[in-house]
């Protein structure tokens, strides 16, 4: 399909393993130019409705300004925010999207109020790519909050109409505030995850407390769970893993977990009972709140990551009054997180595990995620 897609808000209404070989930060480098003409347009691999494969395909860029950065994407993680986008599963989608969020590209071009980057720079996108900067949480530091209108990186308009595409795709424009300098320590694959995944888990713990003293069961060693056991260690705390799959047992003490419970082992899983400060969820069931709760201690923190399709329910209000215990929610991460979560990486040693595939093999990489093979993210490589 060779049509050029000219989308902006008159044509559409918006609804508003193990690990394989890692790419180094030093990769060829090639020389860019600023002087090089222009790029009007990225090629992206586009869905264009629900159950239908993703179609490789020519799409505008928004218009370059003084506060643009444009990127040549090296690679880009597979989240499940990018399957519920494909499927519509949250809220209706606005086809055709070209999704992916937690991009990885090297600078090709800096308006003239860039500052922190420069062409040739490794640089990183989130789930997230611009903000009102005016209201109170924006003025807070806290734009993934912002009470305006939070721009997403796919899916979304920018503030001049034109639609936002993300990193399954060769080529990436947007504004200097939410791309971010990968430090040289971490690996292309290994930063992509962060930006999302990582940060996701990373800022409730960190805004929590979580650190020496501290007890954090995650439960579900999946895409977030092996980033919040990796984050918790590092902050100093004693941490379990709760999982269904006995064969990730090795991979728990790799990551760093003092122990595993599965899940259908009530009597292991007792132990544990009235011991945690916090409870990290990357997989929540609703018919097992009575057990989630039996594990906190009073004023415990249950931190709600996962977000089904679904809403929660079977909560036992006595249970969570009479132990205190603070159910708390928290939204990807803001500017200053994931620069804090990046530069944390590369200081404490947290890496991505992660099944790497070529761009062009993205069907083939979705399907993977979709059956639950990765071990334990997927990230697109150019």
């Amino acid at each position: 399909m060779n049509t050029l897609f000219k989308l902006n808000r008159l044509a559409f209404s918006p609804l508003h393993k193990h690990i394989g070989p890692k790419l180094a930060p030093a990769l060829a480098f090639r020389s860019y130019q600023t002087s090089s003409p222009l790029p009007t347009t990225l090629n992206g691999w586009a869905t264009f409705g629900k159950g239908q494969p993703l179609v490789k395909t020519e799409f505008p860029l928004t218009a370059f300004g003084d506060d643009s950065i444009d990127m040549d994407i090296i690679c880009c993680g597979i989240c499940g925010t990018d399957i519920h986008t494909i499927d519509s599963g949250w809220t209706p989608t606005n086809y055709p999207a070209v999704v992916g969020h937690e991009i990885i590209g090297r600078v090709t071009r800096v308006g003239k109020n860039v500052t922190h980057l420069k062409v040739g720079d490794r640089a990183g996108v989130g789930c997230q790519c611009g903000s009102c900067h005016e209201c109170t949480n924006c003025k807070d530091g806290k734009e993934n909050l912002c009470d305006d209108h939070a721009i997403w990186t796919f899916n979304d308009y920018w503030k001049n109409g034109d639609k936002t595409f993300g990193g399954f795709a060769d080529r990436w424009r947007g504004n200097k505030d939410f791309v971010f300098k990968i430090p040289d320590a971490l690996p292309s694959a290994d930063a992509s995850s962060i930006l999302c995944g990582g940060v996701t888990t990373f800022a409730p713990m960190k805004r929590f407390g979580v650190g020496q003293g501290s007890k954090v069961a995650v439960l579900g060693l999946g895409g977030l769970g092996h980033f919040g056991v990796q984050w918790a260690k590092a902050m100093g705390a004693q941490v379990v893993a709760y999982d269904i799959t006995p064969d990730k047992e090795a991979d728990a003490k790799a990551l760093g977990c003092d122990d595993y419970v599965l899940v259908q082992d009530p009597e292991h899983a007792k132990i544990h009972n009235d011991s945690f400060t916090h409870i990290l969820a990357t997989k929540i069931m609703n018919h097992s709140w009575d057990t989630y709760f039996a594990m906190m201690k009073k004023n415990g923190v249950f931190i709600v990551c996962d977000i089904p399709e679904v809403p929660l329910s079977g909560i036992n209000a006595l249970t969570l009054a009479a132990k205190q215990i603070n159910l708390v929610g928290s939204f990807i991460g803001s500017p200053r997180d994931i620069e804090e979560s990046l530069d944390f990486a590369a200081r404490h040693k947290i890496r991505t595990w992660a099944n790497e595939f070529p761009m062009d093999n993205v069907n083939d990489a979705i399907q993977f995620v979709r059956e639950g093979s990765p071990r334990y993210r997927a990230v697109l490589m150019n």
